[in-house]
């Protein structure tokens, strides 16, 4: 079949697997059975305005036949708001000092470092996506998804996306960061989960010292994917060197 676009007058994309619309997003009925569509479309999505993100499956829907897409409520759209928004700001008023002695923080304490520099050099971000996307879609079963959006850090506020809603319901807020890293470090939303979502990074902190300060944006934007490690900030940012993946999960 031939997805009809959410926007009049955009040209149909590649012949795709059955779905239908839910919403604001696209949805195929069955796990991609060919994981290069999901690179195919990243290829036309300068041309489609449709970017492509992978849903895993969940078994804590699935046993109940249930799809959260479906049976879970969303957020208000924001993605008119995003541009309004700070996200340096964000990140140091997500800064949470209460998890622990202050110990975790090392090398940083109370105050939020700031954002990290933009690396010198990079892959092409849309390139790795397509990459990363037809990996991950061939290791595991995933649907695949599309939105009509003019950058992939905007979904989740096009969605009203509440993966995030146990620490914030500013969905606005969470897409203007990821904005932030689209821009600097080539990271590229590739799969939407119900209460997690990941990215490609095309230019990863190459250093234990650049990787500090990236470590500390992770620890704001998803204080539980940094709880979910062992060790302190400094541990937590040896696994961020070179890593082309960053998951985040608000289980």
């Amino acid at each position: 079949m031939t997805i009809a676009p959410f926007r009049q007058g955009t040209p149909p994309v590649q012949t795709l697997p059955p779905g239908r619309w839910h919403g604001r997003i696209w949805v195929s009925d069955l796990p991609l059975a060919r994981p290069e569509r999901y690179t195919g479309c990243v290829a036309e999505f300068d041309r489609s305005g449709l970017w492509p993100v992978l849903i895993p499956h969940d078994q804590r829907f699935a046993v109940n036949g249930e799809d959260w897409i479906d049976d879970r409520g969303r957020l208000a759209p924001a993605d008119h708001r995003i541009s309004s928004v700070d996200p340096a700001e964000v990140l140091a008023r997500w800064w949470d000092t209460s998890c622990c002695d202050g110990a975790c923080l090392r090398p940083f304490g109370a105050k939020f470092p700031g954002l990290a520099r933009r690396p010198s050099r990079r892959a092409d971000p849309l390139a790795e996506a397509g990459n990363t996307g037809s990996i991950l879609a061939a290791r595991a079963p995933h649907r695949l998804a599309l939105v009509q959006t003019e950058r992939p850090a905007d979904i989740p506020a096009i969605l009203g996306w509440t993966g995030m809603i146990k620490a914030t319901d500013q969905v606005h807020e969470l897409s203007a960061v990821l904005r932030s890293w689209e821009d600097r470090f080539g990271a590229t939303l590739t799969v939407l989960g119900f209460d997690s979502l990941e990215l490609s990074v095309a230019a990863p902190p190459r250093t234990q010292g650049r990787a500090l300060t990236v470590a500390a944006e992770h620890r704001s934007f998803c204080l539980p994917a940094f709880a979910g490690q062992p060790g302190n900030l400094r541990e937590f940012a040896s696994s961020l060197v070179q890593t082309r993946r960053w998951r985040f999960s608000w289980a």
